[in-house]
């Protein structure tokens, strides 16, 4: 099974025949789901006692499985937050499975995560954090916050030198945080509450004064940290970030700032100002995956000091002892997070910066942002279509005037099924209404002008 033989050699060459024709495909077929039970008619038993070769379950994957999956770099994939990973970074996706690199230490990954740590630094540079700022790749935001939250109560807990080690404790965030945050705080057992947002789901510096005021004493005392957003989820706003470190400050607890979507508009010059606070953040995440052009799974999770973070995270076994030396230089990834075993994720994104160039990526994020307010305007002036708020980043919320949620799903159902485009309905203020979001420079907007002539 291990061996390198002809019937392997011809598999490979399949395989990269495959991976190659699918990069080359501008656009990729959009394609769509269909049910468990059509899969299970139309690609048969796969798993069996002697197998079904390589070639054939290459076969079923590209002749059903593939198709039964949405193509999130489609250029008109505008539904949640798409991708859009350059050809380098899929040709090193490529490179990275096929060199067994274990990415957790400095050990037996030193070179890779060497390589990581010039990406990592690149953002951190963004985002203006110090020269020590470090951290680590991980799967996604959800784990990318869980992470950084973890090290926070742990720094919190280390401060109060014993008094609350069995201390439920308390994160502040906003109404408009990302559902991710309430799922870290069911995980760490600690409680999460929300400051008042305004209307277009951005904190209020002055509601999260409010909060924190009437809280009781022993409330106040359990609050480990302030989390903001750079980039909301569903529309694309920016928290106060001065303003949200400024209460952290006054707590005296950590500042830790979700950019999962939206961190990667700091590369972008028109709406870096925006950002202003950043850089006094604690700990901050962006997923390259989402706007930064990598493939999945790929979120970057920095600390200003990562020391407080290797504190929290580093774990300790007899088997491990010798990963852990007094050599400042050697810097393994698992000591960052809520994880031990990791791939190299960050080393696609590594390679595609380092192919490209950083003004490459600045001027892609600049494109994305240039159709985002051209569409808006397109959306603006039709008559039948709803602005409901001018575009930060590269999101834009709209309505249909008239239609029923019903109306909404057919539509977007019709698209999906003509392989047009795939745009979902979003609540807003209880209202179905539509979302776009743009981070595909591929996506013109003639594509976007498709979509507003198809609801009229």
């Amino acid at each position: 099974m291990h061996s390198h033989d002809a019937s392997t050699e011809v598999l490979t060459q399949a395989v990269l025949r495959y991976a190659v024709d699918r990069i080359r495909l501008d656009p990729p077929p959009l394609d769509g789901p269909r049910t468990a039970a059509e899969l299970r008619a139309m690609a048969g038993r796969t798993i069996t006692p002697r197998g079904v070769g390589g070639l054939e379950a290459l076969r079923v994957f590209s002749d059903v499985l593939a198709q039964a999956t949405i193509s999130t770099d489609h250029p008109r994939f505008l539904s949640f937050v798409p991708a859009a990973p350059t050809e380098a970074s899929i040709l090193f996706d490529l490179v990275v499975g096929a060199s067994s690199i274990y990415g957790g230490s400095w050990l037996e990954g030193g070179g890779a995560v060497h390589a990581e740590n010039e990406a990592l630094r690149y953002i951190a540079d963004l985002a203006g954090l110090p020269a020590e700022a470090g951290g680590v790749f991980v799967s996604g935001g959800t784990a990318g916050n869980l992470s950084a939250l973890i090290a926070a109560r742990h720094r919190w807990r280390a401060r109060a030198e014993g008094r609350h080690d069995r201390t439920r404790g308390l994160i502040i965030a906003s109404k408009g945080a990302h559902s991710s945050i309430a799922a870290a705080g069911r995980a760490m057992d600690a409680d999460v509450v929300s400051a008042e947002a305004d209307d277009q789901g951005r904190l209020l510096v002055d509601g999260l004064r409010t909060l924190v005021a009437g809280l009781s004493d022993d409330d106040r005392a359990r609050v480990f940290a302030v989390v903001a957003t750079s980039g909301t989820t569903n529309a694309g706003v920016i928290d106060p970030l001065d303003g949200a470190a400024d209460v952290a400050a006054e707590l005296g607890v950590w500042f830790h700032v979700d950019g999962a979507y939206g961190g990667a508009g700091l590369a972008a010059p028109s709406v870096r100002e925006r950002f202003r606070g950043i850089e006094r953040a604690d700990s901050f995440i962006v997923d390259p995956h989402k706007w930064l052009f990598a493939p999945f799974d790929c979120c970057a999770l920095l600390y200003r000091d990562p020391q407080l973070a290797r504190r929290a995270h580093t774990q300790h076994a007899e088997y491990l002892d010798v990963l852990h030396t007094d050599d400042d230089h050697e810097w393994n990834p698992s000591d960052f997070a809520h994880h031990l075993s990791r791939r190299a994720r960050g080393l696609p994104f590594w390679f595609s910066l380092a192919t490209y160039g950083t003004d490459a990526y600045r001027d892609a994020v600049e494109q994305t942002l240039t159709v985002t307010r051209e569409s808006a305007r397109l959306i603006d002036e039709a008559e039948h279509l709803e602005l409901i708020m001018e575009p930060e980043l590269s999101v834009v919320l709209f309505r249909r005037t008239g239609w029923t949620d019903q109306q909404y799903q057919q539509w977007s159902d019709r698209l999906l099924a003509d392989g047009t485009a795939f745009v979902v309905p979003t609540s807003w203020a209880g209202e179905t209404v539509l979302r776009i979001c743009v981070v595909n420079p591929r996506t013109t907007v003639d594509d976007v002008q498709l979509l507003v002539d198809s609801l009229a």
